[in-house]
């Protein structure tokens, strides 16, 4: 089990309201590259990992990445927070709120809902590691691709803190797939 400190990895204190920032944001709480699916890729792959290393790597990261679902929505709060009904609807929020309200609900930030079938799990350790590499990735472009369209310097902060750590991610995935292929670990 964990033990859970009431603090963000990264201080997350948005100052100014901004909704339109926000629901690009959301990509990365329930989109195909967001933090909950690789959260919930990472956990669920873990037990498939032939040593105790490689499930040792998957819990850390996949519990770190928890961690990131917990800034991403206080960013999401923040910068939503007192918005006029204008404001949520001139933002595309309007839909989300007819049935969540002011809840943050995991979907993209063109309303698709999370689901499963973003992610992988094939029982192979190596295609396993390298669907996660490349999860890592691609939630990198989005962080980078966000980071783009950030005019709050505060929010920009956060953004590049949490890219930084998928860069950090996609390193130790690696070095674990490139130990496992020499090793001869997986499928044949």
């Amino acid at each position: 089990m964990w033990a859970y400190q009431k603090k963000l990895q990264y201080p997350v204190n948005i100052k100014r309201k901004n909704v339109r920032l926000a629901k690009y944001i959301l990509s990365q709480y329930g989109g195909y590259a967001g933090e909950l699916n690789a959260a919930l890729r990472y956990l669920d792959q873990r037990y498939n990992m032939p040593d105790e290393r490689g499930k040792a790597l998957l819990t850390d990261i996949g519990t770190e990445e928890l961690a990131h679902v917990e800034m991403i929505s206080t960013l999401l709060y923040q910068l939503t927070k007192d918005a006029t009904l204008d404001e949520l609807r001139s933002a595309g929020f309007d839909t989300a709120y007819v049935e969540h309200g002011r809840d943050i609900y995991a979907v993209n930030d063109n309303g698709v809902p999370y689901t499963a079938a973003y992610f992988a799990a094939t029982g192979d350790p190596l295609a396993n590691l390298s669907e996660d590499m490349a999860a890592e990735e691609k939630a990198r472009a989005v962080y980078e691709n966000i980071i783009d369209l950030s005019d709050d310097p505060e929010v920009t902060g956060v953004l590049l803190w949490l890219r930084q750590r998928e860069i950090v991610h996609f390193q130790r995935f690696k070095e674990l797939y490139d130990d496992y292929k020499k090793m001869g670990i997986g499928k044949k």
